[in-house]
């Protein structure tokens, strides 16, 4: 019978023990490198650049956003989408898009809330329909006042985007629209007339209003209300004459 020894010689030995070196080497390294990379004190989230067509959101607004999260971590740490979310609770960001940049930059891109009335006296309600919350007090333009339940803002937002349209031929505006809890809606017009409108027949009771303030002419300005909540026809509030003087010498 055939037989032949297998025996193990020195060279087989040196070059399993210089493989293992290379591996562990190489462990070493990529360890000594995600340990540098990862390590607060190094990479640090240290710049800023903001984009988008801001006009109420600024750096400022940004840095302090950041700086009121518990830690941030360095490039490579860092949850990105943690950032995000810190900054679409600054007011006015209705939303943000972030991207890291080597070595120590992000990137923001912002959108801010387009606002389109100042909804329930304390917040704003932007042309979506979203509520959000903003210094009121430091609008240069005047706006719209609207009020409702909460869940009925895209409703009300809706009504008042109707009613001013089909007001403005009469060079009319709407300055306050109001739907109470019982569903019934109010507008205040530019003019001072408040239209009573109730719950039911906006639209035929809108242009109800239209054709008899045609009608009213001159004496339209004498007029404190118009209740339209009926099936046909309306009621007029007229102003007293000594509130019309009072009115006359405010001016």
């Amino acid at each position: 019978m055939y037989h032949q020894d297998v025996s193990y010689t020195p060279r087989n030995g040196i070059g399993a023990v210089f493989f293992a070196m290379v591996l562990l080497l190489i462990g070493s390294l990529l360890y000594s490198i995600l340990s540098w990379m990862w390590d607060d004190q190094r990479l640090p989230l240290s710049k800023i650049v903001l984009q988008g067509e801001l006009s109420h959101v600024s750096a400022r607004d940004v840095q302090q956003a950041f700086a009121d999260l518990d830690h941030i971590g360095t490039f490579m740490s860092q949850d990105i989408d943690v950032l995000q979310d810190s900054i679409e609770e600054i007011p006015w960001v209705s939303q943000a898009s972030l991207r890291k940049q080597w070595p120590d930059t992000v990137k923001v891109y912002l959108t801010e809330h387009k606002i389109a009335a100042i909804w329930n006296g304390v917040a704003m309600l932007d042309t979506n329909g979203i509520v959000f919350n903003g210094d009121t007090a430091r609008l240069h333009d005047e706006q719209v006042k609207l009020y409702g339940p909460e869940g009925t803002e895209q409703s009300v937002l809706e009504t008042y985007l109707y009613s001013n349209d089909r007001l403005a031929p009469l060079g009319l505006s709407v300055t306050s629209l109001v739907l109470n809890d019982r569903r019934a809606w109010q507008i205040i017009l530019d003019n001072g007339i408040r239209l009573e409108l109730g719950k039911d027949s906006l639209k035929e009771r809108l242009t109800r209003f239209v054709l008899l303030y045609n009608r009213l002419g001159e004496q339209a300005a004498k007029v404190s209300y118009i209740d339209l909540r009926y099936d046909t026809g309306a009621s007029v509030g007229w102003y007293r004459e000594q509130e019309l003087e009072q009115e006359s010498t405010d001016d």
